[in-house]
């Protein structure tokens, strides 16, 4: 319905007249989307996977959004994908592609190959995508999954470009099975990750994103002031309430035979009551990766069976072995360390320090 003021008509697509709305809609989404990848890449930073994964959801809600154009979006969005994969890179059963093969920082790989245009250093591009082949293989390995190291090597040799001496490397420590050899700990996740967050620095350098920062930015400070002037002006009310009311006080205990006493009315409340927030008001969380297989048979059965009672896990080999050598890693006492590694099936680090003491016991350890 068209509203018309002033000999002037007023659509629905339309500002001032001189801009149209859908082109504001792109600028304002463009702002929203380089505001959450300046965020994403200090959760990656942080290395919060919960605060990860929520301002991931919301990228990709932008994204698919009809006002969203191609460049250079497209490409910080692919970005955005790469860090995704990067971040569950040691969840082996998280999936991103169709292929159940495909493992995440296998799919990192596969995406990286198409961000070489926004890496200015070759050496750079180089650097991560080595780390991201050697770490492909190695975090199979360190999860005691010698097959799916086989398997992943195979699927880099088809897909991507290894080099011939690196091949020669990763088939030989995959043959040997050595989690702990010397070339895959010059190659260490932490490394991979410290290299990605050089890039991220380097790429905002060049491709600044803090239109919609700089603005809220402005916005908090004024609101600040604000709140800080009618903090000074509410002290100043509240002691000139106070000294009214001693006066008054004063004159009241004066006279004598008093037949009725006005009662103070407060006008400020001495008391704070909090605020009561149910649980039913938490924010829920969507997932935006791929559910894994794992996740996919606990949800099944927990839907077929009313109640499911809590079973005591046994402690198989492998998980003992993981034990072992993440303690041969880290050291005794580094539970927290040592569960960042292997895949212990829910475990925590009690746990893993009640089973060692068990193996003590048992002198299988020494």
């Amino acid at each position: 319905m068209e509203v018309k003021l002033n000999n002037k008509t007023a659509t629905p697509t339309s500002t001032d007249g001189s801009v149209q709305f859908s082109h504001v809609t792109a600028v304002a989404t463009g702002w929203m989307l380089d505001f959450m990848f300046v965020s994403l890449c200090r959760r990656f930073k942080e290395g919060k996977l919960d605060g990860f994964n929520e301002t991931l959801s919301v990228i990709e809600a932008i994204s698919q959004s009809p006002s969203h154009r191609g460049d250079p979006h497209d490409k910080k969005t692919m970005i955005c994908a790469f860090l995704a994969r990067v971040m569950h890179g040691k969840q082996l059963d998280v999936l991103f592609e169709d292929d159940n093969r495909v493992m995440p920082l296998m799919s990192a790989a596969k995406i990286w190959s198409c961000l070489k245009e926004t890496v200015e250093d070759e050496s750079v591009f180089k650097n991560i995508m080595t780390l991201l082949l050697v770490q492909s293989v190695a975090v199979c390995l360190e999860k005691g999954r010698k097959t799916s190291a086989a398997s992943a090597l195979k699927w880099i040799e088809n897909n991507c470009e290894l080099p011939q001496s690196l091949g020669v490397k990763l088939s030989t420590i995959v043959t040997q099975g050595d989690t702990y050899h010397p070339f895959i700990m010059s190659f260490s996740f932490s490394r991979l990750l410290e290299t990605i967050q050089s890039f991220l620095n380097t790429y905002l350098e060049k491709n600044p994103s803090d239109d919609l920062l700089k603005a809220a930015t402005k916005a908090a400070q004024s609101s600040q002031k604000i709140e800080a002037f009618e903090d000074t002006q509410v002290t100043q009310d509240t002691c000139l309430l106070e000294k009214a009311n001693e006066s008054t006080e004063k004159e009241a205990k004066n006279k004598d035979n008093t037949v009725c006493l006005r009662t103070k009315r407060k006008l400020f409340s001495t008391k704070m009551t909090d605020v009561w927030k149910p649980d039913t008001c938490k924010k829920s969380y969507v997932c935006i990766t791929r559910i894994s297989n794992s996740e996919i048979s606990q949800l099944s059965k927990s839907m077929n069976t009313s109640e499911v009672k809590k079973t005591r896990k046994k402690w198989t080999a492998r998980l003992d072995k993981n034990l072992k050598d993440g303690v041969k890693r880290h050291g005794q006492g580094k539970w927290s360390r040592i569960l960042l590694d292997y895949d212990f099936e829910g475990r925590t680090g009690t746990m893993l320090k009640d089973r060692w003491r068990i193996l003590m016991k048992t002198h299988e350890v020494g």
